[in-house]
């Protein structure tokens, strides 16, 4: 178990970015960096630059993280060392999230919503998780959400890498999340089953 007082989570900065990195590599993350629910497929191919694909998300990352009035999302850090990653933002900003089929508004709430969360596989299995998802909801209650949500798998059946970044309903439980919303019936057959969960101030 990390100790809480080793535990720290820091809004991304530019500065951090390398940070970021070191928590994403060998993962799905290390080629999204958490553009993915942020851009339509359009707008993931038209990302300035000539470099390649994950660059050009980084840059787009890093310029998301000069913003002043919120970041991203946080970082979490054990002592000096980078160990977990949760982006958060006001759900508009989310274009994949807001216009999803399979992750509909639960209501006209203004909520921020926590789309990703990814903790070191070194650093699994010790409640970094639920720290980081209590720090970043903390964060958007100071800058006046009006809720939380998240959207994660309703089970908590191993999956690929490319689906655990949702999280899960009893991971979210243990956040202090409660569900809002049942999965969306008649859904595809390719679809993950989702639930949508809030936090309140």
């Amino acid at each position: 178990m990390a100790d809480d007082t080793d535990l720290s989570f820091k809004p991304l900065t530019p500065k951090l970015m390398d940070d970021l990195g070191v928590v994403l590599k060998g993962s799905w993350g290390a080629t999204c960096w958490c553009m993915f629910p942020r851009l339509t497929d359009k707008q993931m191919k038209e990302l300035p630059g000539d470099g390649a694909v994950k660059d050009r998300r980084r840059a787009a990352m890093t310029k998301l993280a000069r913003r002043r009035s919120h970041a991203p999302g946080l970082v979490a850090f054990d002592g000096n060392e980078p160990v977990g990653w949760a982006a958060l933002g006001p759900r508009a900003e989310f274009i994949r999230v807001d216009k999803s089929k399979a992750t509909p508004p639960v209501d006209e709430t203004p909520v921020w919503i926590i789309p990703c969360i990814t903790v070191r596989k070194t650093a699994r299995g010790q409640g970094i998780a639920v720290a980081l998802i209590k720090a970043a909801t903390a964060y958007a209650f100071e800058r006046g959400a009006g809720a939380v949500e998240a959207y994660p798998r309703a089970d908590d059946k191993r999956t690929g890498a490319d689906n655990i970044f949702f999280g899960t309903e009893p991971l979210f439980r243990r956040a202090g999340f409660e569900v809002g919303r049942g999965p969306i019936e008649g859904r595809p057959k390719n679809w993950i089953a989702r639930v949508a969960m809030r936090a309140a101030p």
